[in-house]
């Protein structure tokens, strides 16, 4: 009898715990600030609600279709062109917060550069496990395999940039590198890139005013309080003010006007002001154990499209929190990379949960051969 297909229950787990934290979070983090714009204090939760209910839908269809339905070309170029389509129309729709970022539809948006992350990992998984079958190029061919891949990864990352969005365009690359490299790409090529990419970091550091100030307020945030240090410096506060059991779920002070973005990028520093180290700890255990769990999916992964899935797909969710985490606590120059399933925001939490539904149906499959 065939064995019956059973997905990583602890992945599943940490995944709603992750989500119930995040809209509890959300709503501490929004509610007073949503009455002082008018409207209901509820506002942001129900919108968070709305968006992991769709996520959760589709996450549980992912969960119970067979991830290698999705090795065929016709669904990998067709997704892979629908993402190009969506990113180079943003730039023809009205500006957002200075930014090409979204398409918007009254209360409702989308973010095509986060729908990106997860179909550059289908694609990259697909085309990586064809040039290192038999009798093919292997993957340190510079002309068949590394031009093609990396090909469509930049022109992604430069529709991205061109945004601008720097943070995701970083986070798109880490994706690739890390996918490249444990297929086993040779390192003087991830030195090469790493050197290579080094002057062109500069340039777009250097030539954008913003990116510069945000970079000189991480180096020393307490030379300008009031202005591009202002966010880091009350993150820092939050965090310090939480000590180790927090001032109490709703009594944080910080979102009350002094920390901008409380209930988005930073909402990290909100964890650890209202629930203190035990409230950080508890979050930054939950992702170990996704990191774990996806890891393990990907080890026991039946072929080597599932595992290189399994490994994009860790390394997006696990990379995206480890940069949010580094900004908050000031061990990166200010990025806007929400925090995964815990951060406010439809794209990105529906992105993490259809993600996460391909890593439990890959887990299901775990050891068949």
């Amino acid at each position: 009898m065939p064995r019956s297909l059973q997905p990583d229950r602890k992945l599943f787990g940490v995944t709603l715990a992750l989500c119930l934290i995040g809209a509890v979070m959300v709503f501490s983090a929004s509610a007073i600030t949503a009455r002082e714009q008018g409207g209901n204090g509820y506002t942001f939760l129900l919108r968070q609600l709305v968006w992991i209910a769709l996520g959760l839908a589709g996450m549980f269809w992912l969960m119970h279709t067979d991830y290698r339905k999705f090795r065929q070309p016709r669904v990998i170029f067709t997704a892979v062109s629908i993402t190009l389509v969506m990113l180079i129309s943003v730039f023809f729709l009205d500006r957002s917060h200075a930014t090409h970022r979204w398409f918007r539809l009254g209360p409702l948006s989308l973010q095509p550069s986060e729908i990106a992350k997860l179909v550059l990992i289908f694609y990259l998984a697909w085309f990586i496990e064809i040039r290192r079958g038999p009798k093919s190029f292997g993957i340190n061919d510079p002309v068949h395999t590394l031009l093609p891949a990396l090909g469509t990864v930049l022109l992604m990352v430069g529709l991205v940039l061109g945004e601008p969005d720097m943070g995701t365009a970083c986070m798109i690359l880490l994706i690739a590198a890390v996918m490249l490299y444990v297929s086993g790409l040779s390192v003087r090529y991830i030195v090469g890139a790493a050197l290579a990419a080094i002057p062109v970091v500069y340039l777009l550091i250097e030539s954008t005013p913003y990116r510069l100030e945000r970079f000189k307020a991480f180096l020393s945030p307490s030379t300008d309080p009031q202005g591009h240090g202002f966010q880091l410096l009350q993150s820092l506060i939050a965090i310090g003010s939480g000590g180790f059991t927090g001032v109490g779920l709703m009594e944080g002070r910080q979102k009350l006007f002094f920390l901008p973005e409380a209930h988005t990028d930073f909402i990290f520093a909100v964890i650890c002001e209202e629930l203190g180290f035990i409230g950080a700890a508890i979050v930054l255990t939950l992702f170990f154990v996704y990191g774990w769990r996806g890891f393990v999916a990907a080890m026991k992964a039946p072929d080597e499209f599932g595992r290189l899935l399994a490994l994009g797909i860790t390394a997006m969710v696990m990379g995206q929190a480890l940069v949010n985490l580094s900004v908050v606590l000031g061990l990166m120059p200010t990025k806007g990379i929400p925090l995964p399933f815990i951060s406010y925001g439809g794209s990105s939490l529906i992105g993490m949960l259809l993600a996460t539904g391909v890593l439990l149906n890959i887990s299901q499959h775990a050891d068949e051969m």
